[in-house]
């Protein structure tokens, strides 16, 4: 399948336009196992805050826990950014959400279908996944030296494979106007900043109150782990709270997140 290259230079033109401090050094590449392992290996030799590592093919591109991410030639942006945060460490884990916000406003622009974010690392559009969150960070004694936010947002495709049928979505199946992917690409990067900024002036407490209206667990029966309830929000410490039915509420502040009533 023939698809159009990504092209770095116009998207360093839209990130000057957006006067954008992210994105930049941008690396780009047509293909390689993980634009993750790509900017790690780089953050760990220097790269600077904000630097940009992409690719339109990823072999090994990996989501939460290990999971497989397909990431075909050209149908989405699979791309990762070094940041050096100057945060306190009991915020770092709400950089997830603060890309989750971000990828949700920029896919929100471009489609009719209601976006929203599952929490701790997906996107869903229309109920299903349209992008993924992958955040690994680099440690020096106590110190977090670094943090690889990886974004994964399928664009172009029309239908997927197997067990992902069901479950998966891309901005092509939501609507029919075409996608810019390098001024999607900047979209998501502006919203990143804004969120930072927030993260950084009000805490875990500021984007649990962001996320509300965008909350794809909240009200839907779920499961995490061993840990069955309805979702019942997101609380001033960033984490997943479960209503059981004997309605004992239990935050969670990791876990794989199931929703029982998928598909219904």
């Amino acid at each position: 399948m023939s698809f159009s290259q990504f092209d770095s230079e116009r998207f360093e033109t839209e990130c000057v336009a957006k006067q954008l401090r992210l994105g930049r050094p941008v690396s780009w590449r047509a293909q390689t196992e993980s634009t993750n392992d790509d900017a790690l290996a780089a953050a760990k030799a220097g790269a600077p805050h904000g630097a940009l590592f992409g690719a339109e093919a990823q072999t090994r591109g990996r989501g939460r826990r290990g999971s497989e991410w397909v990431s075909a030639p050209g149908a989405g942006l699979w791309c990762s950014l070094v940041l050096r945060p100057e945060l306190p460490a009991e915020l770092l884990p709400g950089l997830a959400l603060c890309a989750g916000l971000a990828v949700r406003a920029a896919v929100a622009h471009r489609v009719s279908a209601a976006v929203r974010v599952k929490w701790p690392n997906d996107v869903l559009a229309d109920g299903r996944k349209v992008a993924g969150i992958l955040v690994e960070s680099q440690v020096s004694g106590a110190q977090v030296t670094s943090v690889v936010l990886g974004i994964g947002i399928n664009v172009t495709q029309t239908s997927f494979p197997g067990e992902l049928e069901n479950v998966a979505t891309s901005l092509a199946m939501l609507s029919n106007l075409p996608v810019d992917r390098e001024r999607l690409l900047a979209d998501v990067l502006s919203h990143v900043e804004t969120e930072l900024t927030r993260l950084a002036r009000h805490g875990l407490a500021g984007l649990a109150e962001a996320l509300g209206p965008y909350d794809a667990l909240q009200g839907r029966p779920l499961r995490v782990d061993a840990l069955e309830g309805v979702g019942a929000g997101i609380d001033a410490d960033g984490r997943l709270l479960v209503r059981s039915a004997d309605g004992r509420t239990t935050p969670v502040l990791s876990g794989h997140v199931e929703l029982l009533d998928q598909g219904r």
